[in-house]
């Protein structure tokens, strides 16, 4: 799988395990909301500083973002 789509599935799978909706979690990074849903969609190759913004709002390590052997739903 593409680390960009692995990357976003982690993110969407943390997101809503944490209850918050994609505008929630946007605010939450300061980062516009469609910005967010490419992530999640794996269209959107975020850099390094947005991975940490995401780690961040999602109290996890960016290293847990990139796991290709998260359980996902």
């Amino acid at each position: 799988m593409d680390v960009r789509r692995q990357f976003g599935k982690n993110v969407r799978s943390l997101r809503q395990a944490a209850g918050k909706s994609q505008e929630e979690f946007a605010f939450d990074s300061g980062i516009h909301r469609t910005y967010v849903s490419g992530v999640e969609r794996g269209t959107r190759n975020p850099s390094l500083l947005l991975i940490e913004r995401f780690a961040k709002s999602l109290g996890v390590t960016p290293g847990q973002l990139l796991d290709y052997h998260r359980n996902i739903e």
